[in-house]
């Protein structure tokens, strides 16, 4: 008989409950950001006053973990910096952009992932992965598609944003997942790291001051102690227990949430091909989950 300890770290429900808890978390992510964007805060002081948020629980996690880090600093740095990039550059692209041409060239995430997984993890999905893989991104472009914004091609500053951000999503979940050695504490905190440098590298680069104080600071540094920590956390312990395409494919329900909410808050209507498109979505990661379950029971 497996140990309880044991058979909880390897419950199937465990890295996808994680990463539908994350999807549905930064499917909402817009909405505050706009919020402090309202409030005269810049997107670049935004990011970095979320991270410093993050940086008093990041100190607790580190504690009597640096040697773990031995052995393993060049792909943490990487995954620093990746996630840094990723983290920053959505939400200018965000703030700056197309709403809809930034989350479509985003999205794009899945393939990279699937490449850089088969090249750097060995990690070779099956034809039902394929398949799943497929739904996915079909129903991505059914929810974002919108003939009048033009192809899925990066036109400007924030579609090039958006773009790097989706390439940079894929890089950080295959150092995550590469780096098994490591425990998900330490590179959670590295994610943080890594957005508050790039953050700060770009604010000192292109010299933009805060313009406010008060409220919207303070609102920002609670958004990150709070939700910020909740989000990557839950993010690095999903990617790190699936391959990386399942999770990537799980992760996309964020598309959902984002149009759901946006319909709700900003009184928008969801389209009948967006209905469609967020269908396929939820039907490839049930399919996803279901292959992970499957998995995690055979081998248990």
């Amino acid at each position: 008989m497996s140990h309880p300890n044991q058979r909880l770290k390897n419950h199937p429900w465990l890295p996808v409950g994680s990463l539908l808890l994350a999807a549905t978390l930064w499917g909402l992510f817009w909405y505050p950001l706009r919020l402090l964007e309202q409030a005269g805060l810049h997107g670049l002081w935004a990011t970095l006053l979320i991270y410093c948020g993050t940086m008093p629980l990041a100190l607790y996690y580190m504690h009597g973990r640096y040697r773990e880090m031995r052995g393993s600093t060049g792909l943490l740095f990487l995954l620093a910096i990746s996630s840094g990039w990723c983290n920053t550059a959505f939400i200018l692209a965000m703030l700056d952009g197309n709403v809809l041409r930034v989350l479509l060239l985003f999205y794009l995430a899945p393939v990279w992932t699937v490449i850089l997984g088969f090249l750097f993890l060995d990690e070779r999905p099956d034809r039902q992965g394929m398949i799943v893989i497929l739904f996915a991104f079909i129903g991505a472009l059914f929810m974002l598609w919108d003939p009048s914004i033009g192809l899925p091609l990066p036109r400007d500053h924030a579609d090039w944003l958006a773009l790097s951000s989706g390439m940079s999503f894929a890089i950080t979940n295959v150092c995550v997942r590469k780096v098994q050695a490591v425990s998900v504490p330490v590179k959670t905190v590295m994610a943080w790291v890594g957005s508050l440098l790039i953050a700060g590298v770009l604010i000192l680069t292109r010299d933009v001051n805060l313009a406010v104080t008060g409220t919207p600071v303070y609102l920002a540094l609670f958004f990150g102690a709070g939700v910020m920590v909740i989000m990557t956390t839950a993010v690095q312990y999903g990617v790190t227990n699936m391959p990386v395409h399942r999770s990537a494919v799980i992760l996309l329900f964020e598309l959902v949430v984002g149009a759901i909410s946006a319909s709700l808050l900003t009184h928008e209507k969801i389209l009948p091909q967006e209905w469609l498109g967020g269908a396929l979505v939820v039907a490839a990661a049930y399919l996803s989950v279901r292959k992970q379950v499957d998995v995690v029971e055979e081998t248990s």
